[in-house]
């Protein structure tokens, strides 16, 4: 197999035994590639190794995030769910336990990856999606949000804008001023950095919020 086709890694390690096990294990595969220092591209994926979540695998993950890593795998002896919202926010895509990632599981955790997804434990994913829908049940319904973090408001205008309606027609289907629209959509598109109504029509199809 040729240098290219092999994934780049970055190991690391909260210890010096389990760095290096791993990155045994890794150099015995001909489909990824350990490398040491910065990425040299955003091809480049980490992999953090350690017992738990604890502030020092916090600081790795940091240091990471801040040298510009974007596909981050995780490996701990224990995750609970509130470990795993703390690492996604740190730039973590792939996570599995130990006792589960033998040399297959690390490859396939380190091409999915670098191809951009993610992958959890079964029961972690099905307890986070639970958290998930009573969040969005519970605390924003009851707001008239979703999870996109727009109200049912936006969400109307925004889909008869997509519908192709003027401003004085929104106003007029939804019985509000021009002003009011106008200023919703202001809003919207500058909360969410968008360049403009088109943009925050793009923006909400795609988070399916319309």
């Amino acid at each position: 197999m040729f240098e290219t086709d092999r994934t780049p890694v970055v190991v690391r390690a909260t210890d010096p035994i389990l760095h290096n096990g791993v990155c045994m294990a890794l150099r015995s595969r001909d489909d990824v590639r350990v490398v040491d220092g910065e990425p040299a591209d955003a091809a480049v994926v980490a992999l953090l190794v350690a017992d738990r979540l604890d502030e020092t695998m916090t600081q790795l993950l940091s240091a990471l995030h801040h040298q510009g890593f974007t596909r981050i795998v995780l490996i701990a002896g224990e995750v609970d769910d509130n470990e795993i919202l703390n690492a996604v926010e740190h730039g973590v895509c792939a996570v599995a336990r130990r006792a589960d990632a033998g040399p297959e599981v690390l490859v396939r955790l380190i091409k999915a990856a670098a191809a951009g997804e993610g992958a959890l434990p079964p029961d972690l994913l099905g307890r986070l999606l639970n958290r998930v829908s009573r969040l969005q049940r519970q605390v924003l319904q009851p707001r008239g949000l979703h999870l996109g973090g727009m109200s049912n408001r936006e969400t109307e205008v925004l889909r008869l804008v997509a519908a192709g309606y003027s401003t004085q027609e929104i106003a007029d289907e939804l019985c509000y001023s021009q002003r009011t629209v106008k200023s919703i959509l202001h809003d919207v598109t500058n909360r969410f950095q968008l360049r403009n109504r088109s943009h925050a029509v793009a923006y909400a199809l795609r988070e399916g919020l319309i």
